[in-house]
């Protein structure tokens, strides 16, 4: 459970390792995008989301109830925070990594709101408890993702 809850011990890098997570969460959706794009992505988070509810449920049960070496919910907010570059590069026929600026800003973004926690991410984290440790990191990444796409829409003159 230790291997799974921590991404395969990525979670005990230090420092802050929750941004290790994040970044490790990067070439991860990489993969998976070019495995079998946006609609692959789109049910593995889901899958993934309740893969994490379970190992931090089992690896929580006594003590801390959101050990920082605990990563999988980043690596589903950080999915999350992603989606508007992978249905975005299908949806354009691009390569996923022409879409660069997605990726940096959700990563960026991503972790500000799962630091910040700010409104419902912050209401999550203080649920104490599994489904709270993945919630918070849920809300971060629609956040991300939310800011994201409106950042991409003034990039593009859409929204000016």
């Amino acid at each position: 459970m230790r291997a799974i809850a921590s991404l395969f011990y990525i979670g005990f890098l230090r420092p802050a390792p929750g941004t290790w997570g994040s970044l490790a969460a990067l070439p991860l959706a990489w993969l998976v995008l070019t495995a079998g794009g946006f609609w692959l992505l789109l049910p593995l988070t889901f899958v993934l989301f309740f893969i994490g509810l379970y190992t931090t449920s089992q690896v929580t049960h006594e003590g801390d109830h959101d050990p920082s070496w605990v990563v999988i919910d980043e690596v589903v907010g950080q999915w999350i925070a992603l989606f508007p570059v992978g249905y975005g590069a299908a949806m354009m026929g691009v390569d996923y990594l022409a879409l660069y600026p997605g990726w940096i800003s959700g990563f960026i973004l991503f972790r500000l709101f799962d630091i910040w926690k700010p409104w419902l991410v912050g209401k999550a984290d203080r649920r104490g408890d599994a489904l709270g440790v993945m919630l918070d990191d849920v809300w971060a990444g629609v956040f991300a993702a939310v800011v994201s796409i409106a950042l991409a829409g003034f990039a593009h003159g859409v929204l000016m």
